[in-house]
C-alpha cells in the first residue's frame, strides 16, 4: 500500500512511524521510487538511480541510527561502493566507485536507504545544476529556473518532497544556494564539522564541507549528530559543540545581537524585492526581542578573485589525474568548456599566486572575526537576485566572458563564509511576488552552529515553511496536501504543454 501522507512528515518523523511498526522501510522507499518516478521527469534531479542498492540493504538489514529505513539521496560527487560516481562528467559516466566516502558510511551507519544520487553541475563548479551530460535540473517552483548549485538535485528533490533530506556539500555557497533557490533548509556547517575522506584531507583549500538540505531544521540537527566528527585522517577538528545539536532546536536562542545588510558585499544594488525581505526578517527579528541593527562586515579582499585561484587550482588537478587515467589529453568533448577554461586558467598561474589567494583568504577570514566581535549572527540575502533563469549561465558557450558579471550579481555573499569556515545557513522565510523563494542568510562565529539551530528552530515556529510547497508539487502528489496550502506559482516550462504534464 502506497504511504500516502508521506511528504507531509520530515525524515525524524518517518524514522519514528518506522520505529513503531507503522510503516517498513520498504514501503518507504516505495513510496521515494513512486515519487521519483511521477515528479523527476519534470526536475530532472535524480539523475543515478540504483534502487537494488537500497534494496539490498534493507533485505540485508539497516543499521540501528536516527534514520533507519528513511529514504535518501547521495550527491553524485561522493563515492558509494559499487554505484555509479559521475561527478557530471561525461568522461566519468561510466565510473563505478570501489568504495565509500566517510561521509557515505556515516549516512548508511545512520540507517538511511540510499536509492539514487542527485545531480550536480560539472565537478560542483556552478551555483545552477545544468550539465551537459545530464542536463539541466528545474527549479519545482517554476520550471524554467535553476534549483540552485551545485547541491541543485538535492534541492530540487526535496522541495518536491521526493523526500525530505538529501546530502548537499558546499564549496563557495553550494548548500545554501539551492536551499535559497528551492525554498528549503540548508544548513553549511564549520569547516571540519563534517568528514571528507577518506582520499582527501580538505576540499578546495578548506572551502568545502558536506551536509544536508532538508525541509525541517530538526532534521539537520539531527543528522549533524550522527554524522560530524574528526576521522584518522583529519587534518584538523571544529571545536567541539556543547551539547547535541538536536538539544539545539526548541532551545530559547535568548537575545541577540544580530547585525544585518540588504546590499552586496560589493556595495552593488539588489533585486528590491529580495532587499525588503532582507528588512522584514529584520523587523521580525526585532519582534522576537533580538537587538539588530544595519551593520555589514568589510571586504578585506575580493572573494570572487580567491575563488577563481583556489577553484581553479583544484580543477586543473582534476583534469590532470584524469588525463593520467585516460592517457591522453582532454579535450570539449570530455569536459565542459567552463571546466577546461578553469584548469587552463590556473596553468598559467604560478605557486605564489596560489598562496597569495589563500592569503587574501585568510584577510577575508580575519576581518569577519573582527566583525563579529560586535554581534552574535549575521543576516543577509542569501541571493541577491532571484533564482537563475536556465541557460542564463551557459557553460558550453564559446565566449565565458559573461559568467563572472552574472556570479557578482546572483551569489556574491556566499563564499566568504568558506574562506572563514564559519557556520552560515539559509532559511526560507520569504517568497517573491513571481512565487519563487528567497532565502535569508544567517552566519554565526567558528563552531556556533548550536546558536544557528536555536534561531533556526525559533523562526520555524513563527514563519513555518513546511507546508508551503511549490505547485508541481501539489499537482502531482496532491492527494496528501490539504488545499489550503497551495501555492499554485510554478508556470509549465517553455516547449511543454498541458498535456505533457504529469498527473
Amino acid at each position: 500500500m502506497a504511504f500516502k501522507e508521506f511528504g507531509n512528515y520530515d525524515a525524524v518523523g518517518l524514522a519514528e512511524l518506522v520505529r513503531n511498526k507503522d510503516v517498513t522501510p520498504k514501503e518507504l522507499l516505495d513510496e521515494a521510487i513512486a515519487r521519483t518516478a511521477a515528479v523527476d521527469p519534470k526536475i530532472n534531479a535524480v539523475v543515478v538511480k540504483h534502487y537494488d542498492y537500497a534494496e539490498r540493504q534493507i533485505a540485508k538489514g539497516l543499521p540501528d541510527g536516527p534514520f533507519t529505513g528513511v529514504p535518501f539521496l547521495l550527491k553524485d560527487l561522493d563515492l558509494l561502493e559499487g554505484t555509479r560516481t559521475t561527478s557530471g562528467a561525461s568522461l566519468l559516466k561510466d565510473f563505478v566507485a570501489d568504495h565509500n566516502g566517510t561521509l557515505a558510511q556515516r549516512f548508511l551507519d545512520a540507517g538511511l536507504a540510499i536509492f539514487g544520487k542527485s545531480s550536480s553541475p560539472e565537478f560542483g563548479l556552478m551555483p545552477t545544476t545544468e550539465s551537459r551530460l545530464f542536463g539541466p535540473t528545474r527549479n519545482p517552483w517554476n520550471l524554467d529556473h535553476s534549483s540552485g548549485g551545485s547541491s541543485g538535485g538535492a534541492g530540487a528533490a526535496v522541495a518536491a518532497r521526493i523526500l525530505p533530506v538529501a546530502h548537499a556539500s558546499d564549496g563557495g555557497g553550494s548548500i545554501r544556494i539551492p536551499a535559497s533557490a528551492s525554498g528549503v533548509f540548508g544548513m553549511k556547517p564549520t569547516r571540519a564539522r563534517n568528514p571528507v575522506g577518506p582520499d582527501r584531507g580538505e576540499g578546495w583549500g578548506g572551502f568545502s564541507v558536506g551536509h544536508v538540505l532538508s525541509i525541517s531544521v530538526r532534521d539537520s540537527a539531527v543528522m549533524m549528530d550522527a554524522i560530524h566528527g574528526p576521522e584518522p585522517s583529519s587534518l584538523y577538528v571544529a571545536p567541539p559543540p556543547e551539547r547535541p545539536f538536536s538539544q539545539e532546536v526548541g532551545r530559547d536562542p535568548g537575545h541577540l545581537r544580530i547585525s544585518f545588510t540588504d546590499k552586496s558585499p560589493y556595495g552593488d544594488a539588489i533585486d528590491p524585492e529580495i532587499a525588503a525581505a532582507v528588512r522584514d526578517v529584520a523587523k521580525l527579528l526585532a519582534g522576537l526581542g533580538h537587538h539588530v541593527e544595519e551593520r555589514a562586515p568589510p571586504l578585506a579582499a575580493d572573494p570572487a578573485a580567491v575563488m577563481t585561484t583556489i577553484v581553479g587550482g583544484n580543477t586543473a588537478l582534476t583534469i590532470r589525474l584524469l588525463e593520467q587515467r585516460v592517457g591522453r589529453t582532454l579535450t570539449s568533448d570530455d569536459v565542459e568548456r567552463l571546466t577546461l577554461a578553469s584548469a587552463q586558467n590556473a596553468t598559467k598561474m604560478n605557486p605564489a599566486d596560489y598562496v597569495a589567494a589563500q592569503l587574501a583568504a585568510f584577510q577575508i577570514s580575519r576581518a569577519l572575526a573582527t566583525f563579529f566581535e560586535g554581534c552574535d549572527i549575521f543576516l543577509s540575502p542569501t541571493l541577491c537576485a532571484p533564482p537563475l533563469r536556465l541557460g542564463e549561465l551557459n557553460t558550453m558557450s564559446e565566449d565565458l566572458g559573461h559568467i563572472a558579471p552574472v556570479l557578482r550579481r546572483y551569489m556574491p555573499g556566499t563564499s566568504m563564509f568558506n574562506m572563514s569556515g564559519q557556520p552560515a545557513m539559509s532559511v526560507p522565510l520569504a517568497w517573491n511576488k513571481a512565487g519563487l523563494p528567497l532565502g535569508m542568510m544567517f552566519a554565526a562565529k567558528l563552531g556556533e552552529e548550536g546558536l544557528l539551530f536555536r534561531l533556526a528552530g525559533q523562526l520555524e515556529q513563527v514563519r513555518p515553511w513546511k507546508d508551503r510547497r511549490p505547485h508541481l508539487c501539489l499537482t502531482t502528489l496532491s492527494s496528501e496536501v490539504d488545499p489550503a496550502s497551495r501555492h499554485d506559482c510554478a508556470p509549465e516550462p517553455a516547449g511543454l504543454t498541458k498535456d505533457s504534464q504529469i498527473r
